[in-house]
Order: C-alpha cells, then sequence, then structure tokens
C-alpha cells in the first residue's frame, strides 16, 4: 500500500447511474411502508410526492455543483470552497453520518431476508458476513465494485417491475383509499401530525442518491457523465417508488403491510398465494436491491473518510490506498468496523421505545437532511462569490429550483426534530464531538497536500 491520493477512473455514464439507483433501491424494498402507519396510504403519498419533488429539485441543483467541482468528497468539497472549513466539516461530517449509519440497517434486512429462507442462520452473523464480503469486494477496485453493483441495480429494478405486474390484476382503488389518512376516509386537520412524522419513511425512497456524487474523481469525463447518470437516477427511482408504493397498497388491507419489513412479498401474497413460484422469486430477488444499496454506500462512505482524511479533517493514516487497486482500504475498513458493532449492538440498546435499527436509519436521514441544506446554501453562495468558476451543468429554474429543494430540506429537519427530539439531540452531541474534534486539529490541516479543488478561483 501507499499515500498516493490519486483515484483512478474508470467510470461511464451507465455504471455512475448503476450507483446512483443501486444506493438507494433498498428503499423500494423495505422502511418506507413505516410511513403508512403514521400517515395512511393517500396521506403518504402525498408526503412521498412531496419529497419527491423536494428530491428532483434538489439533484438537478446538485448536479451543478458535482460537474463544477468533481470531488471524492461531495458535499464536504462544495460547502468548504463555499463557507470554508467550518462548512466543510458540517457537510463532511453530516455526510459521513447518513453514510456510515445506514449501511448496518441495510446489513441487519439482508440478515432477516436470508433468515427467512434458512431459519437456522443467525441474522446478525449473515448480515456481519455480508459486511466482509462487499469490503472486499470494494477493496478490489472500483471497476470490479461499479460493475457488480450495476449487475445488482438491474435485477433489482426487473424484480421490482416483476413485482407491479403480477400484483397489478388484483390492485383495487378502493383498497388503496380505504382508511388513507391517517385512519379516517376524509382528509382533515387531524391526518397533518402523522403526515408530518411520516417524512423520515419517504426520504428513505431516495436516501443517499446523492452518494453518485463521490465517485466524481473515478468518473470518465465527469462532466457528462454525472449529469446523465444523477439525472437518470433520479427520475428512474420516483417512477418505482410511486409504481411499488400505490400497487402495494391496494392488493388488500394496507394496515396489514405498514409495520413490517418485507412490505412487497407479503403483498404479492395476498394476490398469488405463500407458495406460488413468483413469490419465492420475489424473496430471493428481493436481495438484489438489498445488497445493490449496501454496496453502493459502502463505496460511498470510504470516499467521504478518505476525502476527509486526506483533507486533514480525520486521521491521514484513513487516506492510504491500495497499492495495486488505488481504492481507499484503510476507510473501508473503518467504516465497517463502526457498522458491525451497531449489528451487534441492535438488541442491547433501544432509543424512545425504538429498536437500534429504525434508530439509525432516522439518524443517517438527519445526517442527509443537515447536508442537503449547506448544499443548496453552498450553490447560492458560490453563484454569488465565484461567478467565474466553469459550470458544465447548471440548474434548472435558478434560484426556484433550489430556493424550493433547500425550503422543503428545512421543514424535513424542523418535523424530524420535533418528532424525534431524542434522537436529534443524540445527532447533535455527535456533531458537537466532531467539532470539538475539528478545532483541535488545525495543525494536521495544515499539513495536508493543497487540493485545489477546495480553494476558490482568485
Amino acid at each position: 500500500m501507499n499515500t498516493q491520493t490519486t483515484l483512478k477512473r474508470t467510470l461511464g455514464s451507465f455504471r455512475l447511474w448503476g450507483i446512483a439507483v443501486g444506493l438507494v433501491i433498498s428503499g423500494e424494498y423495505f422502511g418506507w411502508s413505516y410511513g403508512w402507519s403514521q400517515a395512511g396510504t393517500l396521506g403518504f403519498l402525498i408526503v412521498a410526492l412531496a419529497i419527491a419533488a423536494m428530491y428532483c429539485a434538489f439533484i438537478f441543483s446538485f448536479t451543478e455543483l458535482t460537474t463544477a467541482i468533481p470531488h471524492a468528497g461531495g458535499p464536504f468539497a462544495y460547502a468548504y470552497r463555499a463557507f470554508g472549513p467550518t462548512g466543510g466539516f458540517i457537510a463532511g461530517f453530516a455526510t459521513l453520518i447518513e453514510f456510515v449509519f445506514a449501511p448496518p440497517a441495510i446489513a441487519m434486512a439482508i440478515g432477516a431476508y436470508l433468515n427467512v429462507q434458512f431459519p437456522s442462520l443467525d441474522p446478525k452473523w449473515v448480515a456481519c458476513g455480508a459486511y466482509v464480503i462487499f469490503m472486499v469486494l470494494n477493496i478490489l477496485g472500483v471497476g470490479i465494485a461499479a460493475t457488480f453493483e450495476l449487475i445488482v441495480t438491474l435485477l433489482a429494478i426487473f424484480e421490482l417491475l416483476v413485482f407491479m405486474g403480477v400484483v397489478a390484476p388484483g390492485f383495487s382503488w378502493s383498497n388503496f383509499t380505504a382508511n388513507g389518512w391517517a385512519g379516517a376516509e376524509s382528509f382533515s386537520g387531524l391526518a397533518l401530525p402523522g403526515m408530518f412524522a411520516a417524512i423520515p419513511f419517504a426520504i428513505w425512497f431516495f436516501l443517499a442518491i446523492e452518494g453518485a456524487s463521490m465517485a466524481a474523481e473515478e468518473a470518465k469525463d465527469p462532466k457528462r457523465t454525472i449529469p446523465r447518470a444523477l439525472g437518470g437516477g433520479i427520475l428512474t427511482l420516483t417512477v418505482l417508488a410511486v409504481g411499488v408504493m400505490v400497487l402495494a397498497g391496494g392488493v388488500g388491507d394496507w394496515r396489514t403491510l405498514s409495520n413490517i419489513n418485507d412490505p412487497l412479498p407479503q403483498a404479492m401474497k395476498v394476490v398469488v398465494g405463500s407458495s406460488s413460484g413468483w413469490l419465492h422469486m420475489l424473496v430471493w430477488l428481493g436481495l438484489f436491491g438489498l445488497v445493490a444499496s449496501f454496496h453502493g454506500i459502502i463505496m460511498g462512505y470510504s470516499r467521504q473518510i478518505y476525502s476527509l482524511a486526506r483533507a486533514g479533517y480525520l486521521p491521514a493514516s484513513l487516506a492510504t490506498l491500495n497499492r495495486k487497486t488505488r481504492t481507499p482500504i484503510l476507510a473501508i475498513l473503518a467504516g465497517g468496523v463502526v457498522g458491525i458493532a451497531a449489528i451487534f449492538s441492535d438488541s442491547l440498546i433501544t432509543i424512545s421505545g425504538m429498536p437500534l435499527t429504525a434508530c439509525i436509519v432516522t439518524m443517517s436521514v438527519f445526517g442527509a437532511i443537515v447536508m442537503y441544506i449547506i448544499s443548496m446554501a453552498a450553490l447560492f453562495k458560490l453563484r454569488r462569490s465565484e461567478p467565474e468558476l466553469e459550470r458544465p451543468f447548471k440548474a434548472p429554474l435558478f434560484p426556484f429550483a433550489p430556493a424550493f429543494a433547500l425550503g422543503m430540506a428545512v421543514l424535513c429537519l424542523v418535523a424530524m426534530v420535533w418528532y424525534n427530539t431524542l434522537l436529534a439531540l443524540i445527532f447533535a452531541v455527535m456533531m458537537l464531538g466532531g467539532y470539538m474534534w475539528f478545532r483541535k486539529t488545525a495543525s494536521a490541516r495544515e499539513r495536508a497536500a493543497l487540493d485545489p479543488q477546495l480553494r476558490a478561483i482568485s
């Protein structure tokens, strides 16, 4: 191994699209249906459409930053460029929380899926094994990792399309709308608290798509490939999210699906029965959606750790690259240690009555929302402070689209703090601890190699 700081450019538009969609696609398989228990089907549909609109506005605005500053740190680099080292810290550590906390939840879902087929398997050890397998795959090289990501993403999309096709004949709009406003038949102000409480579960549909920006230093011609990948990715995910949610909710009593981790197999079971080959195929291929997101987010967190270490925000050793594959080996392993520790703490820790899995999903969403806010603020700041910065892709409908994304992100953060006060406090303590480290390690940043992408055009 050595400490060279150049990643290898191997990714084209199609594989980047695979990363963008793969990072998120597990959110189509599980997690979102908890929003029904809060808001009902119609209430959650409104929330999900509003969040989808926020993500579309955000991603097309975010792409301006990604193409103008194609940096492995993604949001960290944009905020640093706009607001200096402190801004870089806020974006970088919020993104780190998002990407380090999401994989344990997905790994435990992988363990739960396999436990259904093989009850003798311990889900925690399966989750741990998943970490080992996909950390090794990421270490072997970004080209291999991205190709694998593309394959499993395509299989996961195929499976979602199969699900929609199989359950469509059993769909009834009356089933979907029954008790659809937080348990009521018609909308009233009483449905609003449940709709606000359901926001994190709608975000889960799209969480982490921005992680594709962290592959910018490994993209061929990032000025062209990244807009195609991110734009195509968010449109793909929006269509899949709406299709899966609506069709699953209309095949029977949606309330039976609102508090479980496998809503798609259970919805299909209503239509085709428990012995159908379609159902068994869904359970097995459903693993591909989980694997795609798990594998992609490992790629994302490793690049965030690597870029923060390279800039002096984390120990410099975490920026070490493998000599042959030029992948950030220690960054990959460090995130895995945290994730495996979370897996084996799952049954030991509960917060506000929620198991650790639900808590770390919410914590991941907190990190994402803070990062969205500072990224959109950075877009406005850089438009003013660096008007000469080359922008191969400009945010459409500027300033309205990024302002909408910014306003929606702030609204989501307020709602999440209101409904998850203790977790919000824990998130704030984690950020404060990170800030104390940041203040004590100024000398490390002074010793870090000069990174021209973090410096404004003079």
